[in-house]
């Protein structure tokens, strides 16, 4: 008898030449497959997400310093999820398992719900719902507080891309923000500033000179109220991560740690940068019965 998938057994979704598979464990964006190229890096079945990858952030992205937040008063404690640095990271769901809600041949809706617990004592819905577009995919997140008190909530995802027939190290990455977060020793904010040549992203820099790890505050938006994160092959095709309203960072972040690849890069849409359980900054306050709905996607540009 074979062993089940570490990230439990994936929905898989399609519509014409675009299909899918997300993963119940983190909600986990596991594979999109546009005209037979790969825009996510696979990884094997007997892993867990490798260093969160696709995963849903809530209720908070990235790292809160220490595990230590306190707001209006009052003063919390989290479990410190990343002890080599002494942190919480990446929320309270990257592990938890969704249950499916709704199941279509071309969409699928998980729900998890984050119950009151040590060092956050509310109670929140969450529904994330992946359906297959005409290039790509769209992710919709739908946040609820259905606890007794108001409850702060801050949410991001953590996908890798690529363009599966061209190494990963020969795209360039793009993103259009003139301003940066500036990190201590435990990865944490520290202050902002312009962005310098080592992390400016406005001109399209090569995957594989950089080595980078950083959140990007008021990307430029689109008429339609977006803002990208574009990674770019040599022949023009591109990747277009997209966020709508809501979102208000981007993270770049690459890695020699991804399994079967000697560089990967994570472009992560966020309503709000580390540590904004303590700093407040983008920080959103939902009342008793309040839904929070957010919308992003990866589109193949040719």
């Amino acid at each position: 008898m074979s062993a089940a998938p570490a990230t439990g057994i994936p929905f898989h979704i399609g519509r014409g030449a675009v299909s899918a598979s997300i993963a119940p464990v983190g909600a986990a964006l596991r594979a999109v497959t546009v005209d037979g190229v790969d825009l996510v890096p696979g990884y094997p079945d007997e892993l867990p997400t490798p260093a969160a990858c696709g995963v849903v952030l809530v209720p908070w992205p990235n790292r809160v310093r220490a595990g230590a937040w306190s707001q209006r008063d009052r003063s919390y404690q989290l479990a410190l999820s990343e002890p080599q640095l002494g942190n919480a990271s990446h929320g309270l769901l990257r592990f938890a398992t969704y249950a499916a809600d709704e199941v279509a041949p071309d969409s699928v809706t998980l729900r998890a719900p984050v119950v009151p617990q040590t060092g956050y004592p509310f109670h929140l819905e969450t529904r994330v719902t992946y359906r297959v577009a005409e290039r790509g995919i769209e992710v919709r997140h739908e946040i609820t507080n259905v606890g007794g008190e108001d409850a702060p909530v801050a949410v991001g995802t953590h996908p890798y891309l690529q363009i599966s027939d061209v190494a990963t190290s020969d795209l360039t990455v793009e993103i259009d923000a003139a301003t940066r977060y500036l990190l201590d020793d435990r990865k944490l904010p520290v202050g902002t500033a312009p962005v310098d040549a080592a992390h400016d992203l406005r001109t399209p820099r090569r995957v594989g000179d950089l080595d980078i790890d950083t959140a990007y505050a008021d990307p430029v938006r689109d008429d339609e109220g977006r803002i990208h994160g574009l990674l770019r092959a040599p022949d023009g095709r591109t990747v277009d991560l997209w966020a709508g309203e809501g979102f208000t960072h981007l993270q770049a972040f690459t890695t020699d740690r991804f399994p079967g690849t000697p560089v990967a890069i994570a472009i992560e849409p966020m309503t709000a940068p580390a540590d904004a359980l303590n700093s407040g900054d983008g920080l959103r306050w939902l009342a008793p019965g309040e839904s929070w709905r957010l919308v992003w996607g990866i589109d193949l540009v040719v």
